[in-house]
This record gives structure tokens, C-alpha cells and sequence, in this order.
């Protein structure tokens, strides 16, 4: 059985709820529920962890906290990971990182896994987990196996809780573009004491681009590159935005939005880098809160030497008004509202209350007729 196979065989025995609780002690049943708790924040720890213990078990004599050929006795994690674990956790729709796990300078470190590694993962109580999980498997000889069908059971199971279905607009002849910018408006400024509510504008940016190559003649041959994860770091993602345009093959344009930051001059700053490196011909940048305007001089030079020195157009614009502009140039409105309801109901890094909140946002809309 090769690692794909058996991850999948794995992620089979989670659905069918085999049950391996008893085989575990107490404590490693509450680092498996840290660690599903915060697989969505910390996918790089999940992926990781996913590889070693499939690798494990495979491998029975290798030590999986050499994690890196270089180390002493080693063996290179990540490149099981890009080839065959990444792509199978991205196809059973369980958490993953972009390419690989790796990717992260907290998990990349070249020292072992043992409890006294130093990568600084963000989370000190998702950090214990991981090591002593690992910990376990190698001091304890234990079935890595047992602990991945019982974290897979959370995963779904959290995933599960997290499936709200939206009920779509009564009738469509009611939507206008201020409706909708309303409802947006109050969905994006909801305090949702939870992290991820800054990609609801991107999804949104995301459904209006979706329409627009396929309406605007200025788009004519370009594609829309998918939506990616919003916890991925440029490093790790390789994008000049959140949101990217390519027109044979080459980017066209590139859309960073930001919900609780201002557009200052150090985010022009690295705008600038970004247009060197991907030379993209428009460069947009959105703001739900606005533009830092004791900054907005030397904003605006920046715009200017980019212009003058590269060719690219930066564009800076607040969110809100940006995306009305957008609707106005849409033939239906109600394709946007089906795509953006299709977006936020299926998004696995959403939270329920990011969900929940918009339909009874539609629902208010709904109550009207």
C-alpha cells in the first residue's frame, strides 16, 4: 500500500467511526482534540504531523522526528508531503497548506521533533501537542494509526458543525445594488470575536471577478486563478494578491484587499516589490477602512515611480465603494448573489457565525416581499 492509499484508507475508517479511543491515554485524547481544534489556524502542524505518522507506518524503523535528510538518520518529510500527502488531503477536503507543510519557517527548522525542538510555532498549547504526539510514537511504540482515524473523527466532525446551508433569495426581481452593498457593508463589520472575517470581502471581490472575464471585453482570455487559503503567507502562497488575473499565462492583474488595515505607504512598499517580482500591468489595492491620509503624499509618489519606472498602474480604492462600482457593470445581479451565497456556504476556513450572519442578513432581505 502506498501512502496515498493508505491515507485514504485512514480517512475511511474516520468516516466509519471506528472506534480506537480505548487504545489511547487520556492525555493524548486532549492533544488530538488541541490539535483539531486549531487544524483550520495551524494546517502546516496538521499536514506535518499527517505525514510523519502515514510515513511511520510505512516505515516502521524510521524515526520520524528526523524529519529532514540533513539531520543525522533522516529522511526528507517534505518531499512525501508535495508528492503524495498535500494532494490527497486537498482531495478528501480535509485541511492542507498550499504545496506542503513544510512551507512553514516554524516546522522547516533542521532539528529533530523532540520535545525540546525550538521552531517557534505560533500556538505554545497546539506546539506541545504536536511533540508529544510525536513523542509518543516514538518512545511509547504506539499505533500512529489509532490517533489519525481519532483526529480525522474531529476534523470531520468539526467540519460538519460548520455546514450551514443558505437559503437563496425568494425572488431575484428585489435585489438592487444598494441592497446588496448594505448587506455586505453589515456582514463585513459584524464583530465575530473569531478569526477569518477578513476574507469575506476577498469572496466577495472573488464572485464579482468570476462574472466580469466573462463579461467585460478588457478580460476577454483571462482566467481567474482559483481562491486560495487565507492563511497562507505570500512566501508560502506565491502571489501578488489575494485575488490574480492572468492573460496567456502572464498576470494581468492583482487584487490585495484588506478589511482592518489602512492602505499606508509600507503596504505600497510591498506592493512595489510584489509588481518587480510578478509584473502584473494593474496592481489594485482595497481597503475596507480607508487610506492613511498623512501618509497619502508619499502613497501616491510610490504610485508615481511605479508607474513612471515599471508600467504598472496601482490602484488604490476603499472596499465598499470599489465594490459597488463592480455591480454596476454586471449584467444580473443575481448571478453575483448566487455565486458569493455558493462561495460562503462551501468555504472550509469560514467559520459558522461568518455563515450564519449572512443568512439572516439574507433572510431580512427575504422578509421584505
Amino acid at each position: 500500500m502506498n501512502y496515498k492509499e493508505l491515507l485514504i484508507s485512514i480517512y475511511d475508517e474516520a468516516v466509519a467511526e471506528q472506534n480506537y479511543s480505548k487504545k489511547l491515554t487520556q492525555d493524548i485524547i486532549n492533544n488530538i482534540n488541541i490539535l483539531s481544534n486549531k487544524c483550520f489556524n495551524q494546517k502546516g502542524v496538521f499536514t506535518v504531523l499527517v505525514t510523519l505518522f502515514v510515513y511511520k507506518i510505512i516505515n516502521p524503523k524510521q524515526d520520524i522526528r528526523k524529519h529532514q535528510k540533513q539531520i543525522k538518520g533522516g529522511f526528507s518529510g517534505r518531499t512525501i508531503d508535495t508528492h503524495y500527502i498535500t494532494p490527497t488531503l486537498k482531495k478528501l477536503g480535509l485541511p492542507s497548506m498550499a504545496e506542503s507543510g513544510w512551507l512553514s519557517r516554524s516546522l522547516e527548522q533542521p532539528y529533530p521533533y523532540t520535545l525540546k525542538y525550538e521552531g517557534k510555532i505560533g500556538n505554545t498549547e497546539v506546539k506541545t501537542a504536536f511533540l508529544n504526539l510525536i513523542d509518543n510514537i516514538e518512545t511509547k511504540s504506539l499505533n500512529p494509526k489509532y490517533i489519525l482515524v481519532e483526529l480525522f473523527k474531529k476534523v470531520i466532525e468539526i467540519q460538519k458543525q460548520n455546514i450551514t446551508t443558505i437559503e437563496p433569495i425568494k425572488n431575484s426581481d428585489i435585489l438592487t445594488i444598494d441592497k446588496i452593498v448594505i448587506l455586505l457593508d453589515k456582514q463585513f463589520s459584524h464583530d465575530y470575536h473569531t478569526s477569518y472575517g477578513s476574507k469575506l470581502p476577498v469572496i466577495a471581490f472573488y464572485s464579482i471577478y468570476s462574472i466580469l472575464i466573462n463579461e467585460l471585453s478588457r478580460y476577454s482570455k483571462c482566467k481567474l486563478k482559483k481562491l486560495g487559503s487565507h492563511t497562507a503567507s505570500d512566501r508560502t502562497s506565491k502571489s501578488a494578491g489575494d485575488l490574480e488575473i492572468y492573460k496567456d499565462e502572464n498576470l494581468y492583474e492583482a487584487i490585495e484587499i484588506k478589511l482592518d488595515k489602512e492602505i499606508d505607504a509600507n503596504l505600497l512598499r510591498i506592493a512595489r516589490e510584489k509588481i518587480i517580482k510578478y509584473n502584473p500591468t494593474r496592481y489594485y489595492i482595497l481597503s475596507y477602512i480607508g487610506t492613511k491620509h498623512e501618509e497619502l503624499q508619499e502613497i501616491n509618489n510610490i504610485i508615481d515611480e511605479v508607474k513612471q519606472s515599471h508600467g504598472c498602474q496601482i490602484i488604490i480604492n476603499g472596499v465598499i465603494p470599489t465594490l459597488k462600482y463592480y455591480l454596476r457593470l454586471i449584467k444580473f445581479l443575481n448571478n453575483f448573489f448566487i455565486a458569493y451565497s455558493n462561495l460562503i456556504q462551501d468555504d472550509t476556513e469560514l467559520k459558522s457565525i461568518h455563515k450564519e450572519v449572512f443568512q439572516n442578513l439574507v433572510k431580512e432581505i427575504n422578509d421584505e416581499i
